[in-house]
């Protein structure tokens, strides 16, 4: 007898322990995201009611508070998803790859909303919706690459081999997000250099920065909202697929 089958099972074939704390890393998620959700709406009344309008850009850069922190957050999910992805290779740990799947899920979801939100800052500023620019191209790159990551997790039955194949990926993802941040400074491109992290000091003035720092915290809620609730589903998901196993 293993020490799995000493925990008694629910009518539902679930352990209680396992499947308690994994709905517990749900609800938290749950609620760390509508935190964040007040935390947008107020962002939100902030951008419209406190934010100066930029004189040259007029209203069109005021998406810019909601195109960067999405930007911001793609990246952030998916390095960290090929972090966690190098270390499942390392320690072998199925949390890691739950996690690394999460963190892969969530980015693709700011990535829908940094690739709607770019275009419509960039039409009224560029003349035009879509540049094959090198930030631009490489952001894409990105994107099709978790895309691809998703449709190879679907693809492979056998856990251990999908979780080691989808690492893999993941940490191409990663070895990407510095090129996709110094594409400005590597490449002639028309996409704006960074205004934050730079060298030097911001370019923005203070009543803007403050926004922007104030949608960068709140979209990091969100990303931790929504990574910590699809996690815990991941994980009771995970302790499902074991117990109908036994």
């Amino acid at each position: 007898m293993t020490s799995a089958d000493t925990v008694p099972s629910d009518s539902r074939g679930i352990r209680p322990s396992a499947a308690a704390h994994a709905t517990a890393i749900a609800r938290r998620g749950l609620i760390i995201t509508a935190i964040g959700l007040v935390g947008l709406a107020a962002m939100i009344v902030m951008v419209q009611l406190y934010t100066p309008t930029e004189a040259r850009q007029g209203l069109a850069q005021k998406i810019f508070y909601l195109h960067a922190p999405t930007a911001w957050s793609t990246l952030l999910a998916f390095s960290l998803c090929g972090i966690a992805g190098g270390l499942y290779l390392w320690l072998r740990d199925p949390r890691l790859d739950v996690f690394a799947e999460s963190s892969a899920e969530v980015g693709l979801v700011f990535a829908a909303m940094m690739l709607s939100t770019g275009p419509l800052w960039g039409k009224p500023i560029w003349g035009t919706f879509w540049q094959w620019e090198p930030r631009l191209t490489l952001t894409l790159l990105e994107v099709f690459l978790f895309i691809g990551y998703r449709a190879l997790r679907g693809a492979i039955v056998d856990p251990s081999e999908r979780a080691r194949y989808s690492a893999i990926v993941g940490l191409l993802g990663l070895a990407l997000v510095p090129f996709v941040h110094l594409s400005v400074y590597l490449f002639r491109t028309i996409h704006p250099q960074p205004i934050v992290l730079k060298p030097s000091a911001p370019s923005l003035p203070w009543d803007m920065l403050r926004t922007l720092f104030v949608s960068l915290a709140v979209f990091t809620v969100l990303y931790l909202g929504f990574v910590t609730a699809r996690y815990g589903l991941g994980l009771l998901r995970g302790t499902r697929k074991a117990d109908h196993a036994d």
